[in-house]
């Protein structure tokens, strides 16, 4: 009786081993793949960094916009500016100037 009780405690020792290495385990893969886990906040910080990139490239060209809006403002306006928004709209050239197509344009 006393093996019989001693292989019992083992048993339930063990199983009790088992049952934690398991919930660690799944908590651990958990940790590391679910959607809030460790592979999601790298995909997530790459993400940040690939729109902080577009933001900044966004910014830039909406600067470039505001200040061509600014040139064509009638306090402020640049000659060269309405030339050229006149020549692109109305689609002419001054005869004298040479005219280069790029091809797929």
């Amino acid at each position: 009786m006393v093996i019989r009780t001693r292989r019992q405690r083992i048993f339930q020792v063990l199983g009790l081993y088992a049952m934690a290495a398991a919930a660690v385990a799944y908590f651990g893969f958990h940790a590391w793949h679910g959607d809030h886990g460790m592979k999601a906040k790298q995909q997530l910080l790459a993400e940040i960094a690939e729109l902080g990139g577009h933001l900044d490239r966004l910014k830039a060209e909406r600067t470039e916009v505001e200040r061509r809006v600014r040139l064509l403002r009638p306090e402020a306006l640049d000659p060269d500016m309405l030339d050229q928004r006149a020549r692109q709209t109305l689609n002419f050239t001054d005869p004298r100037e040479l005219v280069l197509l790029a091809p797929g344009r």
